[in-house]
């Protein structure tokens, strides 16, 4: 064993274990500060891009889940609007029916049935969402609505609503060049009119099971990518508790060494008493 002054090699050595201690203990602390195992793409740039990709795509179809209820709320809307809408023309058929009857004033039976025409095209004009009229519009590109439902870009519903605007109300509303009479109303048929608006109810009722069926998959979808994410980032606290207690003791241990070291050079000294 040689005696140098110049190159203290046990006490370099030393120092590099300490420096090598000291970063694994802020590490192990800033797991368990932080909660997470990867902290930054240095801790494990693999499983952070993984993770990273997988938030975003969770993001994305959180955002398709408000989509979807949204869809929801919008159809809720149109089909309150149209069971009343189906439950005025069966009103407005029943009132027919007592026209037939010799007995009743059909001038009041004409009147009842425009009244409820009425009711029937103001709610037609007022059903909105969101300021979106959804019963009536200029074209038929206006009611049909397209909602994103997933994290793809193809992944989409669209809503067509179109059927209804080509209905024809001029029988039963007041104003219109063909204005119910007491002569007309035994004749009036609105059982097309109903029929129409039935099958409306009847395609709503399958774009909320298509829904329904987007929201649960969803639902999973974000459960499991959100384990996914949480297998890749969340820390082992008490492996990270060990570990710090590790490092703190090591790192004593290594300080002290390096400090008993470092003196070791001073022993030359003697050789020159």
């Amino acid at each position: 064993m040689s005696f140098s002054i110049n190159s203290n090699l046990g006490a370099l050595n030393a120092y590099n274990a300490l420096a090598k201690v000291n970063a694994q203990t802020q590490k192990a602390q800033t797991q368990l500060a932080t909660g997470q195992r990867i902290n930054s793409s240095g801790d494990d740039s693999s499983g952070y891009r993984v993770g990273k990709e997988l938030q975003s795509k969770i993001a994305l179809m959180t955002s398709a889940q408000g989509n979807i209820d949204s869809a929801k709320n919008m159809l809720s809307t149109a089909e309150s609007a149209l069971s009343n809408v189906n439950d005025l023309l069966t009103q407005i058929k029943g009132e027919v029916g007592g026209a037939n009857d010799p007995a009743k004033n059909l001038a009041s039976i004409s009147k009842d049935i425009l009244a409820m025409g009425d009711e029937i095209k103001s709610i037609f004009t007022n059903t909105k969402f969101n300021d979106t009229s959804l019963l009536t519009a200029s074209t038929d590109a206006a009611l049909k609505f397209k909602f994103s439902t997933g994290a793809q870009t193809a992944d989409t519903i669209n809503i067509d609503l179109s059927a209804l605007r080509s209905l024809d109300l001029s029988s039963i509303t007041t104003g219109s060049t063909g204005v119910l009479t007491s002569a007309t109303v035994g004749a009036l048929n609105v059982d097309t009119l109903q029929s129409k608006v039935e099958d409306a109810l009847g395609n709503i009722g399958n774009y909320n099971q298509r829904l329904d069926v987007k929201s649960n998959y969803l639902t999973s979808a974000i459960s499991n990518a959100q384990a996914s994410v949480s297998k890749i980032f969340d820390a082992d606290m008490a492996m990270g508790q060990l570990d710090s207690t590790k490092g703190t003791i090591g790192g004593q241990v290594s300080t002290s060494m390096l400090s008993q070291l470092n003196s070791a050079p001073s022993s030359i000294m003697k050789l020159f008493q």
